[in-house]
């Protein structure tokens, strides 16, 4: 029994990739967000970590230096000249100051809490020592500090504009502002860069479909340009070797047929014995194995796909496959739900299924036909309950007139090209055909279509 192998480590790196965008617009886009964003947040901390709370402190020392002047001189000032010390110092300092007579401070109980308000209550407690008994407050956009003089409390009011820069938002308004700008550019630019990729997925995953992509013409970057002229490029000769192939098989085709119907001509004008109806089913099945050869060159054809109820036409091809094989009611089981629209080549799809229903008709007693929604196919389940396949050689199986040699054959009495051919038809829809172990017990082959 083979041990259970390890979960796949997560690393750091693989843990980032799930919360990054697939596409390349969100991508590109973050490659220039992404540095715009880093470079603001540096210009933002050197600015209020580092010049702001510099200019702060030199500004708050000179307010400082003039608080503790005024409180020397309400000291050292005669009490009848103080008034109009006080009258002149407002004046010229811009400051609102008022004496209380008498009151005292009581010992500050909250510190400081914003970066302005700590840089004045540092450089006042330096200025003026420890001795003397201060307290700042806001009021307003202002600042009021009050001082213990000697025989009373000065209260000093200070303009906002003389402690701190005036408005320091505006800096982030601008940065910000200057930033969304830069984005908005940004986004249009990529959008229009983008685009031209975009188109060209879409007219690869067309063409990988079978759709035709008539309207996609180069344009955008010279690299994109040169992207999607190698597409065309590659579309045209593709295009141009299925024409190549389908044009000399149906060559081949006709001219085989030429002399094919002369001896079946010849056979049918000749008496009925046991030799002459070998010879007729010999012809007849070389016929069938030409339409093979040709349907297997043709490959997608020259038919369009359209719009189709996807279940209603895997219950026709079902029916009318077992009842071209002259099956029983009972030998078949469709359950196939309406509403499903997909854009398919009704008649190669319609031989695609044909061919799988019917290797299961002859290979098995019953076979079941489902059609389930995936999260991005469509998927057609066809399953019996025959001697199914070996896994070793289910793939071994699709290969071109190959035959298998033991077990259940697919392609018995056939020329060997059925499941070639319904892969053939899955792939040019931009699905694929896998088979793998049914429930029955026998073969599961199951189409995937994509939605």
């Amino acid at each position: 029994m083979a041990e259970p192998q390890p979960a796949p480590r997560l690393t750091p790196g693989r843990f980032v990739k799930r919360f990054l965008p697939r596409g390349l617009f969100g991508r590109s886009l973050i490659i220039i967000v992404a540095p715009m964003v880093l470079l603001q947040g540096i210009v933002s901390y050197v600015f209020f970590e580092r010049d702001l709370d510099t200019t702060t402190r030199r500004m708050a020392l000179d307010v400082a230096a003039d608080v503790a002047l005024l409180a020397a001189l309400e000291d050292s000032t005669p009490t009848l000249e103080r008034d109009g010390l006080r009258a002149l110092s407002s004046r010229e300092l811009r400051y609102r100051i008022t004496f209380h007579d008498g009151d005292k401070l009581a010992p500050p109980t909250n510190p400081p809490t914003s970066t302005i308000d700590r840089a004045l209550d540092d450089t006042l407690a330096t200025s003026m020592g420890p001795r003397r008994q201060f307290q700042t407050s806001r009021v307003g956009n202002d600042f009021n500090i009050k001082v213990d003089v000697k025989d009373g409390m000065l209260e000093i009011v200070v303009p906002r504009d003389r402690v701190t820069v005036s408005q320091p938002d505006i800096f982030i308004v601008w940065m910000m502002g200057s930033a969304l700008i830069l984005l908005a550019v940004a986004i249009l630019f990529l959008r229009n860069q983008v685009r031209p990729i975009e188109r060209l997925a879409r007219a690869a995953e067309m063409f990988g479909k079978g759709r035709p992509v008539p309207d996609f013409k180069p344009y955008g970057a010279t690299e994109v340009r040169r992207a999607a002229q190698a597409f065309i490029t590659m579309r045209e000769r593709i295009e141009r070797h299925v024409a190549q192939r389908t044009e000399m098989l149906a060559g081949v085709s006709h001219d085989l047929k030429t002399p094919l119907t002369r001896m079946k001509l010849a056979l049918a004008m000749m008496p009925a014995d046991e030799d002459i109806r070998a010879l007729k089913a010999d012809i007849a099945e070389m016929e069938h194995m030409l339409d093979d050869y040709l349907a297997f060159a043709r490959g997608e054809g020259g038919e369009d796909a359209e719009e189709t109820d996807l279940g209603e036409l895997v219950r026709d091809i079902a029916v009318a496959a077992a009842r071209a094989r002259a099956a029983d009611d009972d030998r078949l089981t469709v359950t196939a739900p309406d509403g499903m629209i997909v854009g398919v080549k009704k008649a190669a799809l319609r031989r695609c299924l044909t061919n799988l229903v019917d290797n299961g008709l002859k290979a098995a007693r019953h076979v079941a036909v489902s059609l389930q929604r995936g999260e991005r196919h469509a998927l057609i389940l066809v399953e019996d309950d025959g001697p199914g396949i070996p896994e070793s050689r289910r793939e071994e199986a699709f290969r071109p007139f190959h035959r298998l040699d033991q077990g259940r054959n697919l392609q018995k009495g056939g020329s060997g090209l059925g499941l070639a051919i319904a892969r053939d038809i899955a792939r040019a829809h931009g699905g694929d055909i896998t088979l793998d172990k049914s429930v029955m017990g026998g073969l599961k082959a199951v189409i995937r279509l994509p939605l």
